[in-house]
């Protein structure tokens, strides 16, 4: 039994894309809070989808996915912040219209150009096979600049998260931080795609916030659940993955939705008690 666990560990791309995925999975937790927090969960579905059109973009063109696809989800989120600043629509509508074009681009290169299977099902789905030392290296560095970044700018952060408005009013450059923050939600994005996939990732930024905030009421508690969840979700999905033989993505996805039912389960009758207390 031990045995059969471990055999997974001689091979050099599951170590490779256990690593990726854990790391993975504590960036999203990360940064995940900021939208849960903000309620606007339908952010990480659409840059994820956004980011596919520069994946699709970048494979036509020959060009590095994480060159290609990092330039097109940094424009769609710059796009999305500027939209919504100038409010002739609301944050919801701009995403709506520049996430999914986005993502309808990226069909239609794939199905004019032909540039499917593998590669394809990889990019919505998620999968070990492609991940490299290199794949290693970028999100260790990108785990790093995030935390870097959230640590320097944490009262900012925090500040713009829960009331953007007073916060302006109170002399912070609110629009630069928001664009920071979408930067960073684009950039945890890319390096994650390629374990968790486009149609998972959301996931991945949603549920471990969700479950740190049935667990806690302090921000910066929530912050640190969050990602400790993550990542060990992204340890036994990846495990999970291999045994069951499926797509990384899914494996990572159902734990984590394994485990908010457990906490739910657990927490919600005690917040019944204190309702009815």
């Amino acid at each position: 039994m031990i045995d059969e666990l471990l055999r997974p560990f001689a091979f050099e791309f599951f170590r490779n894309g256990l690593i990726v995925a854990t790391l993975a999975g504590a960036l999203c937790g990360l940064v995940g809070v900021y939208i849960v927090v903000r309620g606007m969960s339908y952010l990480a579905h659409g840059l994820s989808h956004a980011i596919f059109g520069g994946f699709a973009a970048s494979a036509l063109l020959g060009v590095s996915f994480l060159l290609g696809a990092g330039v097109w989800g940094i424009a769609s989120a710059l796009a999305i912040t500027s939209v919504t600043r100038r409010r002739p629509i609301g944050a919801d509508a701009a995403i709506g219209v520049v996430t999914t074009a986005s993502f309808a681009l990226g069909l239609i290169l794939f199905a004019l150009f032909g540039h499917s299977g593998a590669s394809f099902d990889a990019a919505l789905f998620g999968s070990v096979l492609g991940v490299s030392l290199t794949s290693v290296i970028v999100i260790a560095i990108v785990s790093v600049l995030v935390v870097a970044i959230v640590s320097f700018a944490y009262r900012p952060l925090l500040f713009t998260t829960f009331d953007p408005e007073v916060a302006a009013a109170s002399g912070l450059r609110t629009t630069r931080i928001e664009a920071l923050l979408m930067v960073v939600f684009a950039i945890s994005i890319l390096v994650s795609m390629q374990v968790l996939g486009v149609t998972l990732i959301a996931a991945a930024l949603v549920i471990p916030p969700t479950i740190a905030r049935l667990l806690t009421s302090s921000f910066s508690q929530m912050l640190i659940l969050s990602s400790a969840i993550g990542a060990t979700c992204g340890f036994i999905g990846m495990n999970l993955s291999y045994h069951l033989d499926v797509q990384s993505g899914p494996g990572i996805v159902i734990v984590a939705a394994c485990a908010f039912l457990v906490v739910y389960a657990i927490k919600r009758p005690i917040g019944m008690q204190r309702a009815a207390a």
